[in-house]
């Protein structure tokens, strides 16, 4: 048995459901890749539904903790704050990208794990973003957008590589688990905000001063 079932169960459980799909997983398949007796499961997350709880938990209690600190920066200007998010989540899913596959698939199923999610973590993401394009259009860095359509144009961006992976390797040849991809395609969604988002002008010199 290795030193951290607990660990080896849940890099076990989001290998076996990005190839099996989490319907095509057993207990028993979990517990022969974890190297570990199928009880470990139950003392530790009671069942199947109680690990893909525990797996959205994981990424989204991360996701939030990346876009939060980029989010800590609005001070310094909206463009500033909202590359920082960007590149935090996206750096992030690049280095996590079994379970952020799994994830970003799950969240297509309606269900009530699903639904709490999106009452919860999704609706503080929005409102962080919200309230990004809301400054950067007021301080003159951002056109007057809608910001509904802003943010499904900004997450459809941050998804599809992930929720696309053949895709994206085998047609674009392109690796979204290297760094290359992830400074590579950060710089280019930091080129999108600019260029759709933005306005050109330069915040003021007063916020940048601490940075």
């Amino acid at each position: 048995m290795r030193k951290n079932s607990k660990a080896a169960i849940i890099d076990a459980a989001i290998y076996l459901f990005n190839t099996k799909g989490f319907n095509g997983t057993s207990v028993r398949d979990i517990a022969a890749k974890a190297d570990v007796n199928a009880a470990n499961i139950s003392y530790y997350f009671r069942n199947k539904n109680g690990l893909l709880e525990n797996c959205f938990t994981v990424f989204f209690e991360s996701y939030m903790e990346e876009l939060e600190k980029g989010f800590s920066l609005l001070e310094y200007g909206a463009e500033l704050c909202l590359n920082a998010m960007v590149d935090n989540v996206l750096r992030y899913q690049c280095q996590n990208i079994q379970l952020t596959r799994f994830i970003l698939r799950e969240m297509t199923i309606d269900s009530q794990v699903v639904r709490e999610i999106m009452s919860t973590y999704h609706v503080k993401e929005r409102y962080m973003f919200k309230k990004v394009l809301e400054a950067g259009m007021e301080n003159g860095e951002f056109k007057k957008h809608s910001i509904q359509y802003s943010i499904l144009q900004l997450k459809g961006l941050l998804s599809m590589p992930f929720l696309n992976t053949h895709y994206v390797t085998e047609v674009l040849h392109v690796q979204p688990h290297e760094k290359y991809f992830a400074d590579k395609y950060s710089h280019e969604i930091s080129q999108w905000i600019k260029g759709t988002l933005g306005t050109g002008h330069q915040v003021h010199e007063k916020m940048l001063i601490n940075i």
